[in-house]
């Protein structure tokens, strides 16, 4: 399975105290500006996707929702708790293993330092590597078979700005 991580875009400021709307803090118009190059980027690269997997934290499904109306997926974007700043990347991989088993891409988005723990949860087999992940990049993964452990290997990753130039 070939699975892109993708961090949402450029959201509102943290509220104060942070707790009170993290939840339903929205993209920025300059987030949804960027997003959507990003996401032209992405289709010019040919990438594609059989499903579309995001926390459902608004700013990241805002995010995911960019990217599906720029490359026309019928197939909306799923929701997951397993996505969340505080999901847990187990139930996350036994969800693809197990609901998603027959999608050779997926795309996930979510937040940082998740995300970055699950990249480095899935290439070198524990949760310690250091990964700048920027707001709007994307890496590609690619694993034979999908389990909790180094079971994929690091393609690439790309910035957001990266991705916009290709657009």
């Amino acid at each position: 399975m070939d699975l892109y991580i993708l961090r949402h875009g450029i959201a509102e400021a943290v509220p104060d105290p942070p707790a009170a709307g993290d939840s339903e803090r929205r993209l920025t118009a300059e987030g949804v500006d960027k997003m959507r190059r990003a996401a032209t980027g992405m289709k010019t690269l040919e990438l594609s996707f059989d499903l579309i997997l995001s926390s459902p934290l608004v700013r990241a499904r805002q995010t995911a929702e960019i990217v599906a109306d720029v490359f026309g997926i019928s197939r909306r974007v799923q929701l997951t708790p397993a996505l969340a700043p505080d999901g847990n990347p187990a139930l996350l991989i036994e969800e693809l293993r197990k609901q998603h088993r027959r999608d050779k891409s997926a795309l996930l988005v979510g937040h940082e330092p998740y995300l970055s723990r699950l990249i480095s949860l899935l290439t070198s087999g524990d949760m310690r590597t250091s990964i700048d992940f920027k707001k709007g990049a994307l890496c590609k993964l690619s694993a034979a078979s999908l389990d909790y452990g180094r079971c994929a290997s690091l393609d690439w990753l790309m910035t957001s700005r990266q991705l916009r130039r290709h657009g």
